[in-house]
Protein backbone atom coordinates (compact mmCIF):
# COMPACT_ATOMS: atom_id res chain seq x y z
CA UNK A 1 0.00 0.00 0.00
CA UNK A 2 1.39 3.36 -0.92
CA UNK A 3 1.39 6.59 1.03
CA UNK A 4 -1.96 8.28 1.54
CA UNK A 5 -0.94 11.27 3.63
CA UNK A 6 1.83 12.25 5.95
CA UNK A 7 0.54 14.50 8.70
CA UNK A 8 1.64 14.50 12.31
CA UNK A 9 -1.29 14.10 14.65
CA UNK A 10 -1.07 14.12 18.41
CA UNK A 11 -3.63 11.91 20.07
CA UNK A 12 -5.89 12.70 22.96
CA UNK A 13 -4.25 14.44 25.87
CA UNK A 14 -2.22 17.21 24.23
CA UNK A 15 -0.74 18.41 27.52
CA UNK A 16 3.01 17.90 27.85
CA UNK A 17 3.38 18.83 31.54
CA UNK A 18 2.58 15.40 32.92
CA UNK A 19 4.49 12.38 34.10
CA UNK A 20 3.25 9.97 31.47
CA UNK A 21 5.68 8.05 29.30
CA UNK A 22 5.33 9.30 25.74
CA UNK A 23 5.76 6.94 22.81
CA UNK A 24 5.65 7.81 19.14
CA UNK A 25 3.71 5.66 16.69
CA UNK A 26 3.88 5.75 12.90
CA UNK A 27 0.85 4.17 11.25
CA UNK A 28 -1.51 4.79 8.34
CA UNK A 29 -4.39 2.82 9.88
CA UNK A 30 -7.49 5.11 9.55
CA UNK A 31 -8.95 3.98 12.88
CA UNK A 32 -5.74 4.55 14.85
CA UNK A 33 -7.12 7.70 16.48
CA UNK A 34 -9.88 5.69 18.17
CA UNK A 35 -7.41 2.94 19.08
CA UNK A 36 -5.15 5.49 20.77
CA UNK A 37 -8.05 6.95 22.73
CA UNK A 38 -9.00 3.52 24.03
CA UNK A 39 -5.39 2.63 24.85
CA UNK A 40 -4.73 5.82 26.79
CA UNK A 41 -7.91 5.33 28.79
CA UNK A 42 -6.82 1.78 29.71
CA UNK A 43 -3.17 2.82 30.22
CA UNK A 44 -3.21 6.24 31.91
CA UNK A 45 0.56 6.18 32.45
CA UNK A 46 1.33 6.28 28.70
CA UNK A 47 0.76 9.04 26.15
CA UNK A 48 0.79 8.20 22.46
CA UNK A 49 1.88 10.59 19.74
CA UNK A 50 0.53 9.21 16.47
CA UNK A 51 1.86 10.24 13.06
CA UNK A 52 -0.37 9.24 10.15
CA UNK A 53 2.22 8.14 7.61
CA UNK A 54 2.99 5.28 5.26
CA UNK A 55 5.74 4.27 2.88
CA UNK A 56 9.29 3.54 3.98
CA UNK A 57 11.41 6.45 2.77
CA UNK A 58 10.86 8.46 5.95
CA UNK A 59 11.48 5.45 8.16
CA UNK A 60 14.67 4.57 6.30
CA UNK A 61 15.90 8.15 6.59
CA UNK A 62 15.19 8.27 10.34
CA UNK A 63 16.98 4.96 10.90
CA UNK A 64 19.96 6.08 8.84
CA UNK A 65 20.18 9.43 10.66
CA UNK A 66 19.83 7.75 14.05
CA UNK A 67 17.21 10.15 15.39
CA UNK A 68 13.53 10.85 14.88
CA UNK A 69 12.65 7.18 14.64
CA UNK A 70 9.31 6.15 16.10
CA UNK A 71 9.06 3.73 18.99
CA UNK A 72 6.36 1.76 17.15
CA UNK A 73 5.90 1.41 13.40
CA UNK A 74 3.32 -0.26 11.20
CA UNK A 75 5.20 -2.35 8.64
CA UNK A 76 3.70 -4.48 5.92
CA UNK A 77 4.49 -8.18 5.93
CA UNK A 78 6.43 -7.96 2.69
CA UNK A 79 8.76 -5.35 4.22
CA UNK A 80 9.08 -6.81 7.72
CA UNK A 81 11.68 -9.42 6.73
CA UNK A 82 14.00 -6.74 5.37
CA UNK A 83 13.91 -4.74 8.60
CA UNK A 84 14.27 -7.86 10.75
CA UNK A 85 17.25 -9.19 8.79
CA UNK A 86 19.00 -5.81 9.05
CA UNK A 87 18.50 -5.67 12.85
CA UNK A 88 16.14 -2.68 12.93
CA UNK A 89 13.31 -4.38 14.85
CA UNK A 90 13.20 -5.40 18.49
CA UNK A 91 12.98 -9.15 19.04
CA UNK A 92 9.67 -9.64 20.86
CA UNK A 93 9.94 -13.38 21.39
CA UNK A 94 10.41 -13.20 25.16
CA UNK A 95 7.38 -10.92 25.55
CA UNK A 96 4.95 -13.17 23.66
CA UNK A 97 2.46 -15.36 25.52
CA UNK A 98 2.18 -19.06 24.79
CA UNK A 99 -1.31 -18.70 23.31
CA UNK A 100 -0.33 -16.20 20.61
CA UNK A 101 0.53 -18.81 17.97
CA UNK A 102 -3.05 -20.09 18.16
CA UNK A 103 -4.59 -16.63 18.45
CA UNK A 104 -3.44 -15.36 15.04
CA UNK A 105 -4.11 -16.93 11.66
CA UNK A 106 -1.39 -19.20 10.35
CA UNK A 107 -0.30 -16.97 7.48
CA UNK A 108 -0.06 -13.76 9.47
CA UNK A 109 1.74 -15.40 12.38
CA UNK A 110 4.35 -16.91 10.08
CA UNK A 111 4.82 -13.50 8.44
CA UNK A 112 6.18 -11.87 11.62
CA UNK A 113 8.84 -14.51 12.25
CA UNK A 114 12.42 -15.03 11.15
CA UNK A 115 14.54 -17.98 12.21
CA UNK A 116 12.17 -18.76 15.07
CA UNK A 117 12.09 -15.23 16.46
CA UNK A 118 9.11 -12.86 16.50
CA UNK A 119 9.50 -9.27 15.31
CA UNK A 120 5.96 -7.91 15.43
CA UNK A 121 2.31 -8.70 16.06
CA UNK A 122 -0.13 -9.06 13.15
CA UNK A 123 -2.57 -6.17 12.77
CA UNK A 124 -4.55 -7.37 9.80
CA UNK A 125 -4.42 -9.61 6.77
CA UNK A 126 -4.99 -8.98 3.10
CA UNK A 127 -6.71 -11.82 1.24
CA UNK A 128 -7.61 -10.32 -2.11
CA UNK A 129 -11.07 -9.27 -3.20
CA UNK A 130 -12.59 -7.94 -6.41
CA UNK A 131 -13.94 -4.52 -5.36
CA UNK A 132 -16.15 -2.93 -7.99
CA UNK A 133 -18.59 -0.09 -8.61
CA UNK A 134 -21.85 -1.96 -9.19
CA UNK A 135 -23.58 1.08 -10.66
CA UNK A 136 -20.95 1.52 -13.39
CA UNK A 137 -20.83 -2.19 -14.21
CA UNK A 138 -24.61 -2.19 -14.54
CA UNK A 139 -24.44 0.74 -16.97
CA UNK A 140 -22.03 -1.28 -19.09
CA UNK A 141 -24.35 -4.29 -19.02
CA UNK A 142 -21.96 -6.41 -16.94
CA UNK A 143 -22.91 -8.58 -13.97
CA UNK A 144 -19.68 -8.54 -11.97
CA UNK A 145 -20.80 -11.48 -9.82
CA UNK A 146 -20.49 -13.69 -12.91
CA UNK A 147 -16.86 -12.77 -13.56
CA UNK A 148 -15.05 -15.97 -12.59
CA UNK A 149 -12.11 -16.19 -14.99
CA UNK A 150 -9.53 -13.80 -16.41
CA UNK A 151 -11.25 -14.20 -19.77
CA UNK A 152 -14.52 -13.05 -18.15
CA UNK A 153 -12.67 -10.06 -16.70
CA UNK A 154 -11.18 -9.24 -20.12
CA UNK A 155 -14.59 -9.30 -21.80
CA UNK A 156 -16.02 -7.09 -19.05
CA UNK A 157 -13.15 -4.64 -19.52
CA UNK A 158 -13.99 -4.30 -23.22
CA UNK A 159 -17.63 -3.51 -22.43
CA UNK A 160 -16.61 -0.92 -19.85
CA UNK A 161 -14.26 0.70 -22.35
CA UNK A 162 -17.22 1.18 -24.69
CA UNK A 163 -18.77 3.57 -22.16
CA UNK A 164 -15.47 5.36 -21.50
CA UNK A 165 -14.49 3.52 -18.32
CA UNK A 166 -11.34 1.65 -17.32
CA UNK A 167 -11.90 -1.58 -15.43
CA UNK A 168 -8.74 -0.93 -13.41
CA UNK A 169 -5.70 1.30 -13.00
CA UNK A 170 -2.10 0.15 -12.75
CA UNK A 171 0.80 2.49 -13.43
CA UNK A 172 3.44 -0.03 -12.40
CA UNK A 173 2.88 -1.15 -8.82
CA UNK A 174 5.22 -3.91 -7.62
CA UNK A 175 2.97 -4.91 -4.73
CA UNK A 176 0.04 -5.47 -7.12
CA UNK A 177 2.22 -7.44 -9.52
CA UNK A 178 3.55 -9.69 -6.76
CA UNK A 179 0.03 -10.38 -5.47
CA UNK A 180 -1.26 -11.29 -8.92
CA UNK A 181 1.69 -13.59 -9.55
CA UNK A 182 0.87 -15.28 -6.23
CA UNK A 183 -2.76 -15.58 -7.34
CA UNK A 184 -1.56 -17.21 -10.56
CA UNK A 185 0.32 -19.85 -8.57
CA UNK A 186 3.73 -18.27 -9.02
CA UNK A 187 6.68 -18.53 -6.65
CA UNK A 188 9.49 -16.51 -8.22
CA UNK A 189 11.30 -15.76 -4.95
CA UNK A 190 12.68 -18.12 -2.31
CA UNK A 191 14.49 -17.08 0.84
CA UNK A 192 16.22 -19.45 3.25
CA UNK A 193 15.03 -19.68 6.86
CA UNK A 194 17.89 -17.49 8.06
CA UNK A 195 17.23 -14.91 5.34
CA UNK A 196 20.73 -15.17 3.84
CA UNK A 197 20.23 -17.23 0.67
CA UNK A 198 17.91 -15.99 -2.07
CA UNK A 199 16.63 -17.52 -5.30
CA UNK A 200 15.18 -15.22 -7.98
CA UNK A 201 13.37 -16.85 -10.91
CA UNK A 202 11.18 -14.34 -12.71
CA UNK A 203 11.99 -15.51 -16.23
CA UNK A 204 10.98 -19.16 -15.83
CA UNK A 205 8.39 -19.14 -13.05
CA UNK A 206 5.10 -20.34 -14.59
CA UNK A 207 2.79 -18.12 -12.51
CA UNK A 208 4.84 -15.02 -13.30
CA UNK A 209 4.71 -15.75 -17.01
CA UNK A 210 0.97 -16.55 -16.89
CA UNK A 211 0.00 -13.24 -15.33
CA UNK A 212 2.49 -11.25 -17.40
CA UNK A 213 1.01 -12.53 -20.64
CA UNK A 214 -2.54 -11.73 -19.54
CA UNK A 215 -1.75 -8.26 -18.21
CA UNK A 216 0.24 -7.39 -21.32
CA UNK A 217 -2.89 -8.06 -23.38
CA UNK A 218 -4.96 -5.84 -21.08
CA UNK A 219 -2.43 -3.01 -21.37
CA UNK A 220 -1.93 -3.38 -25.13
CA UNK A 221 -5.66 -3.02 -25.75
CA UNK A 222 -5.93 0.08 -23.56
CA UNK A 223 -8.20 -1.60 -21.00
CA UNK A 224 -6.12 -0.50 -17.99
CA UNK A 225 -5.43 3.09 -16.97
CA UNK A 226 -1.63 3.12 -16.90
CA UNK A 227 -1.33 6.79 -15.90
CA UNK A 228 -3.16 6.87 -12.54
CA UNK A 229 -1.09 5.64 -9.61
CA UNK A 230 -3.21 4.04 -6.91
CA UNK A 231 -3.97 6.50 -4.07
CA UNK A 232 -2.90 9.50 -6.16
CA UNK A 233 -5.33 12.43 -6.39
CA UNK A 234 -5.96 11.50 -10.01
CA UNK A 235 -6.81 7.92 -9.05
CA UNK A 236 -9.14 9.00 -6.25
CA UNK A 237 -10.90 11.43 -8.56
CA UNK A 238 -11.38 8.74 -11.23
CA UNK A 239 -12.69 6.22 -8.69
CA UNK A 240 -15.08 8.85 -7.33
CA UNK A 241 -16.49 9.65 -10.77
CA UNK A 242 -16.65 6.01 -11.84
CA UNK A 243 -14.13 6.25 -14.69
CA UNK A 244 -12.07 3.61 -12.86
CA UNK A 245 -14.62 0.95 -12.02
CA UNK A 246 -12.87 -1.69 -9.94
CA UNK A 247 -9.84 -2.63 -7.88
CA UNK A 248 -8.10 -5.91 -7.11
CA UNK A 249 -6.99 -5.33 -3.54
CA UNK A 250 -6.52 -6.74 -0.06
CA UNK A 251 -9.32 -7.15 2.44
CA UNK A 252 -8.17 -4.00 4.24
CA UNK A 253 -9.55 -1.99 1.31
CA UNK A 254 -12.99 -1.12 2.80
CA UNK A 255 -11.57 1.27 5.39
CA UNK A 256 -9.38 3.00 2.82
CA UNK A 257 -12.14 3.31 0.23
CA UNK A 258 -14.29 5.00 2.84
CA UNK A 259 -11.57 7.41 3.96
CA UNK A 260 -10.29 8.24 0.47
CA UNK A 261 -13.41 7.97 -1.72
CA UNK A 262 -16.31 8.75 0.64
CA UNK A 263 -18.53 10.04 -2.15
CA UNK A 264 -18.86 6.57 -3.68
CA UNK A 265 -20.48 5.11 -0.58
CA UNK A 266 -23.31 2.72 -1.39
CA UNK A 267 -22.19 2.11 -4.97
CA UNK A 268 -19.44 -0.46 -4.35
CA UNK A 269 -19.54 -4.22 -3.80
CA UNK A 270 -16.98 -6.97 -3.38
CA UNK A 271 -16.77 -10.37 -5.09
CA UNK A 272 -14.27 -13.25 -5.12
CA UNK A 273 -11.19 -12.80 -7.27
CA UNK A 274 -11.43 -14.01 -10.85
CA UNK A 275 -8.71 -16.57 -11.58
CA UNK A 276 -6.93 -17.90 -14.64
CA UNK A 277 -9.09 -21.00 -15.04
CA UNK A 278 -11.99 -20.10 -12.77
CA UNK A 279 -11.04 -22.39 -9.90
CA UNK A 280 -11.15 -20.76 -6.44
CA UNK A 281 -7.74 -19.36 -5.58
CA UNK A 282 -6.42 -16.31 -3.83
CA UNK A 283 -3.37 -14.45 -2.58
CA UNK A 284 -2.43 -11.91 0.05
CA UNK A 285 -2.06 -8.28 -0.92
CA UNK A 286 -0.57 -6.21 1.85
CA UNK A 287 -1.46 -6.79 5.44
CA UNK A 288 0.62 -5.31 8.25
CA UNK A 289 2.23 -5.93 11.59
CA UNK A 290 2.93 -3.50 14.39
CA UNK A 291 6.59 -3.52 15.39
CA UNK A 292 8.88 -1.99 17.99
CA UNK A 293 12.00 -0.30 16.64
CA UNK A 294 15.34 -1.46 17.97
CA UNK A 295 16.34 2.16 18.69
CA UNK A 296 13.48 2.77 21.13
CA UNK A 297 14.32 3.83 24.67
CA UNK A 298 10.87 2.79 25.89
CA UNK A 299 10.53 -0.85 24.84
CA UNK A 300 8.08 -1.86 27.55
CA UNK A 301 5.62 0.98 26.92
CA UNK A 302 5.97 0.48 23.17
CA UNK A 303 5.20 -3.22 23.42
CA UNK A 304 2.18 -2.56 25.64
CA UNK A 305 0.75 -0.45 22.85
CA UNK A 306 1.53 -3.07 20.19
CA UNK A 307 -0.13 -5.75 22.28
CA UNK A 308 -3.22 -3.61 22.85
CA UNK A 309 -3.62 -2.88 19.14
CA UNK A 310 -3.13 -6.45 17.91
CA UNK A 311 -4.12 -8.73 20.81
CA UNK A 312 -6.58 -6.81 22.98
CA UNK A 313 -10.30 -7.04 22.14
CA UNK A 314 -10.76 -3.27 22.48
CA UNK A 315 -7.95 -2.48 20.08
CA UNK A 316 -9.02 -5.09 17.56
CA UNK A 317 -12.69 -4.07 17.58
CA UNK A 318 -11.84 -0.39 17.03
CA UNK A 319 -9.96 -1.27 13.86
CA UNK A 320 -12.49 -3.83 12.62
CA UNK A 321 -15.36 -1.38 13.10
CA UNK A 322 -13.37 1.01 10.92
CA UNK A 323 -13.15 -1.54 8.11
CA UNK A 324 -9.89 -3.37 8.89
CA UNK A 325 -9.69 -7.08 8.20
CA UNK A 326 -8.59 -8.95 11.34
CA UNK A 327 -5.70 -11.35 11.77
CA UNK A 328 -7.13 -13.28 14.72
CA UNK A 329 -9.38 -16.33 14.61
CA UNK A 330 -11.85 -15.14 17.25
CA UNK A 331 -12.84 -12.04 15.30
CA UNK A 332 -12.81 -13.77 11.93
CA UNK A 333 -15.27 -16.36 13.19
CA UNK A 334 -17.57 -14.01 15.09
CA UNK A 335 -21.10 -13.34 13.85
CA UNK A 336 -20.70 -9.61 14.55
CA UNK A 337 -17.82 -9.46 12.11
CA UNK A 338 -19.30 -11.71 9.44
CA UNK A 339 -22.65 -9.93 9.44
CA UNK A 340 -21.31 -6.37 9.31
CA UNK A 341 -22.87 -4.20 6.62
CA UNK A 342 -21.35 -0.86 7.63
CA UNK A 343 -17.98 0.77 8.15
CA UNK A 344 -17.49 3.31 10.94
CA UNK A 345 -15.85 6.53 9.77
CA UNK A 346 -13.53 8.77 11.80
CA UNK A 347 -16.55 10.64 13.25
CA UNK A 348 -18.12 7.45 14.56
CA UNK A 349 -20.84 7.30 11.88
CA UNK A 350 -21.69 3.91 10.41
CA UNK A 351 -21.63 4.03 6.61
CA UNK A 352 -23.17 1.27 4.40
CA UNK A 353 -20.37 1.67 1.87
CA UNK A 354 -21.17 -1.61 0.14
CA UNK A 355 -24.88 -1.00 -0.13
CA UNK A 356 -25.88 -3.33 2.70
CA UNK A 357 -23.73 -6.24 1.48
CA UNK A 358 -22.20 -8.48 4.17
CA UNK A 359 -18.80 -7.80 2.67
CA UNK A 360 -16.79 -9.54 5.37
CA UNK A 361 -18.39 -12.88 4.52
CA UNK A 362 -17.02 -12.62 0.97
CA UNK A 363 -13.58 -11.69 2.22
CA UNK A 364 -13.53 -14.37 4.93
CA UNK A 365 -14.34 -17.04 2.40
CA UNK A 366 -11.63 -15.64 0.14
CA UNK A 367 -9.11 -15.96 2.96
CA UNK A 368 -9.65 -19.72 2.99
CA UNK A 369 -8.33 -19.95 -0.58
CA UNK A 370 -4.94 -18.35 0.09
CA UNK A 371 -2.15 -20.93 -0.23
CA UNK A 372 0.76 -20.79 2.21
CA UNK A 373 4.24 -20.77 0.76
CA UNK A 374 4.70 -17.59 -1.25
CA UNK A 375 7.89 -15.88 -0.13
CA UNK A 376 9.12 -12.31 -0.21
CA UNK A 377 12.66 -11.16 -0.72
CA UNK A 378 14.69 -10.06 2.34
CA UNK A 379 15.17 -6.79 0.41
CA UNK A 380 11.59 -6.46 -0.81
CA UNK A 381 11.36 -2.72 -0.08
CA UNK A 382 14.19 -2.11 -2.52
CA UNK A 383 12.68 -4.59 -4.99
CA UNK A 384 9.37 -2.77 -5.18
CA UNK A 385 11.06 0.57 -5.59
CA UNK A 386 13.19 -0.82 -8.41
CA UNK A 387 10.10 -2.34 -10.04
CA UNK A 388 8.96 1.18 -10.92
CA UNK A 389 12.18 2.01 -12.77
CA UNK A 390 12.39 -1.33 -14.61
CA UNK A 391 9.01 -2.94 -15.26
CA UNK A 392 7.52 0.53 -14.94
CA UNK A 393 9.10 1.45 -18.29
CA UNK A 394 6.59 -0.86 -20.00
CA UNK A 395 3.72 1.11 -18.48
CA UNK A 396 5.29 4.41 -19.52
CA UNK A 397 5.78 3.17 -23.09
CA UNK A 398 2.18 1.97 -23.23
CA UNK A 399 0.86 5.33 -22.03
CA UNK A 400 2.93 7.17 -24.61
CA UNK A 401 1.83 4.81 -27.37
CA UNK A 402 -1.87 5.14 -26.57
CA UNK A 403 -1.51 8.95 -26.40
CA UNK A 404 0.17 8.85 -29.80
CA UNK A 405 -2.61 6.69 -31.26
CA UNK A 406 -5.35 8.91 -29.89
CA UNK A 407 -3.69 12.04 -31.29
CA UNK A 408 -3.33 10.41 -34.71
CA UNK A 409 -7.00 9.47 -34.70
CA UNK A 410 -7.96 13.01 -33.71
CA UNK A 411 -5.83 14.45 -36.53
CA UNK A 412 -7.44 12.11 -39.06
CA UNK A 413 -10.87 13.28 -37.87
CA UNK A 414 -9.86 16.89 -38.49
CA UNK A 415 -10.06 17.96 -34.85
CA UNK A 416 -8.43 21.24 -33.84
CA UNK A 417 -6.88 22.68 -30.71
CA UNK A 418 -8.49 25.32 -28.46
CA UNK A 419 -7.31 28.11 -30.77
CA UNK A 420 -8.76 26.47 -33.85
CA UNK A 421 -5.46 25.29 -35.27
CA UNK A 422 -4.89 21.78 -36.64
CA UNK A 423 -3.55 19.42 -33.99
CA UNK A 424 0.15 18.69 -34.09
CA UNK A 425 1.21 15.03 -34.04
CA UNK A 426 2.95 13.69 -30.97
CA UNK A 427 6.40 12.18 -31.18
CA UNK A 428 6.10 8.50 -32.05
CA UNK A 429 7.29 6.26 -29.19
CA UNK A 430 10.43 4.25 -29.80
CA UNK A 431 10.77 0.50 -29.75
CA UNK A 432 8.13 -1.21 -27.63
CA UNK A 433 9.05 -1.98 -24.03
CA UNK A 434 7.07 -5.02 -22.88
CA UNK A 435 6.42 -6.25 -19.38
CA UNK A 436 8.74 -9.17 -20.11
CA UNK A 437 11.52 -6.73 -21.04
CA UNK A 438 11.00 -4.94 -17.75
CA UNK A 439 10.96 -8.18 -15.75
CA UNK A 440 14.29 -9.22 -17.27
CA UNK A 441 15.87 -5.95 -16.17
CA UNK A 442 14.22 -6.20 -12.75
CA UNK A 443 15.64 -9.68 -12.24
CA UNK A 444 19.11 -8.48 -13.23
CA UNK A 445 18.90 -5.56 -10.80
CA UNK A 446 17.64 -7.74 -7.95
CA UNK A 447 20.40 -10.29 -8.37
CA UNK A 448 23.07 -7.59 -8.44
CA UNK A 449 21.61 -5.75 -5.47
CA UNK A 450 21.27 -8.92 -3.40
CA UNK A 451 24.84 -9.94 -4.13
CA UNK A 452 26.14 -6.47 -3.21
CA UNK A 453 24.21 -6.62 0.06
CA UNK A 454 25.97 -9.84 1.04
CA UNK A 455 23.25 -12.36 0.19
CA UNK A 456 23.98 -15.63 -1.55
CA UNK A 457 22.04 -15.40 -4.83
CA UNK A 458 20.91 -18.42 -6.80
Amino acid sequence: MTAILSVSLASCGQATDDNRTEISVWSWEPSMGEVVRRFEKANPDIRVKWTNISGYDNLNTAIQDGYGTPDVAQIEYYALLQYAVSGQLLDLTDKIGSDYSNFFTLGTWSSVQLAGHIYGLPMDSGPMGFFYNEDVFRQAGVDATKIKTWDDYYEAAKKLKEIGVYIAADSGDGSFYDAMVWLAGGQPFHTSADGKTVTIDLDEDAGTQRFTEFWQKMIDEGLVDTTSATWSDRWKSSVSTGTIASVFSGAWMPSLLLSNVPGAAGLWRVAPMPTYGGQPANAESGGSALTVLQLTRKPDAAYRFVDFVAHNAQGISARVDGGAFPADYDTLNSADFLDKTTITNDRGIEIPYFGGQKFNRVLSEAAEDVPIGYQYLPFEVYARSDFKSTVGQAYEWSSSFHDYQQRQEAIEMGMKDEEGNPLEPLEKPGKKVSLSDGLAQWQKDLREYGFNQGFTIK
